[in-house]
């Protein structure tokens, strides 16, 4: 049987109608960039994250570059962030004008580790940026009580967690600003490059929002040095009609989840992922922990079976970074998961029979 690693196709097959009512729409405005499309989805996607402000804008990189600048992060700052995580996080910072500082992760959740925040902060240190890893929420309570502590704003990396949520709240909404990716495989995804920040600061909203626009707010009068960072109307008009469904994907997710859980859960072999109490897990990602990865993957491909490594390389490993960030202690749970995660096949259309076979493969390579 063959499992694909995701199913884009199948998802627009399954939203054919709305999504090519809503771009023809659009191309028959003559409207292409901005305009009402633009304005409703950030409208609706702030309501849905909770908060009071959001500004789409070309993609994730981009709302993270943004986010940054908005705080005043600039040239001989530093960033703490870590290591377990996609480039673009760094990038971000990097273009920003600042060090990436990489600490380590929490065994468990995989991400940001609060308790070694402290200990990275120096006299140059101007934000933490929290990555939600795999579609579950970083610890955020800790990471802000030490970011008040010493004056530090919050940006959330909130990319791979649309609609998760940290005691009862969404991600992207506990920070100063959170900021969100819609490539295309994530569990909302344009239809392209896209991406958001949201924020309940309504003067880092109009930063932001200047920022994405040539450094305008009014046509032909530039106050500030901006970018080229506006979404496209395309990607809004798509973006709405997915945003509709998107509770129902993350709950099929989870479905998927409990069940890989219940299928795997005697593979004392195979470390799976664990939903932390504190937040519901949206599982953007099903990270497994296996000895001889490699071997596992490509074992697993040879029954159909796809799967991807989220991340084989940590970035302070990365040649693009290793010079130029900073790394106080020994990133040691990081490299160790580098190491053994493997991505199991999981998105909305996946079919129970492709669940129960991606199970059964792995239980009769690696037993009970």
């Amino acid at each position: 049987m063959e499992v694909p690693f995701l199913n884009l196709g199948a998802q627009y097959a399954s939203l054919k109608r709305d999504l090519d009512n809503a771009c023809f729409s659009v191309l028959s405005s003559g409207r292409y960039v901005g305009g009402p499309e633009v304005d409703l989805f950030e409208r609706e996607f702030a309501s849905y994250c909770g908060v009071s402000h959001a500004v789409g804008c070309a993609s994730g990189t981009a709302a993270l570059h943004l986010a940054l600048l908005a705080i005043g992060v600039g040239n001989g700052d530093e960033v703490i962030t870590t290591a377990n995580t996609f480039a673009a996080t760094a990038e971000a910072i990097v273009h920003a004008g600042a060090t990436p500082v990489f600490i380590d992760v929490d065994d468990n959740s995989r991400n940001m580790s609060p308790c070694l925040i402290e200990e990275a902060i120096g006299p140059r240190t101007k934000a933490i940026v929290p990555v939600h890893l795999h579609g579950q929420s970083a610890d955020m309570n800790p990471i802000l009580a030490v970011a008040r502590k010493h004056g530090i704003k919050v940006v959330e990396d909130a990319a791979q967690a649309h609609g998760a949520t940290y005691r009862g709240m969404r991600t992207g909404s506990w920070g100063d600003l959170g900021c969100f990716s819609f490539y295309p495989g994530k569990n909302l995804g344009a239809c392209g490059e896209a991406g958001i920040v949201v924020t309940n600061d309504g003067e880092l909203s109009r930063r932001v929002r200047l920022l994405a626009n040539h450094g305008s707010e009014t046509k032909n009068v530039h106050v500030v040095i901006g970018y080229n960072y506006r979404m496209a109307t395309m990607q809004a008009a798509v973006l709405r009609v997915k945003l509709r469904c998107l509770d129902t994907w993350n709950s099929r997710r989870r479905d998927i989840a409990m069940h890989y859980a219940s299928m795997l859960d005697k593979c004392t072999s195979i470390s799976l992922p664990r939903s932390m109490p504190y937040g519901e897990h949206v599982f953007h990602h099903y990270v497994i922990r296996i000895p001889n990865r490699d071997n596992a993957a490509q074992r697993l491909r040879n029954r159909g079976v796809n799967t991807l490594i989220h991340y084989p390389i940590p970035l302070h490993k990365q040649t693009a970074f290793a010079r130029i960030c900073r790394v106080p202690a020994s990133l040691h749970v990081t490299e160790r998961l580098s190491k053994e995660i493997l991505s199991l096949p999981i998105c909305p259309e996946m079919t129970e029979p492709q669940t129960v076979w991606t199970s059964r493969c792995l239980i009769e390579l690696y037993g009970r």
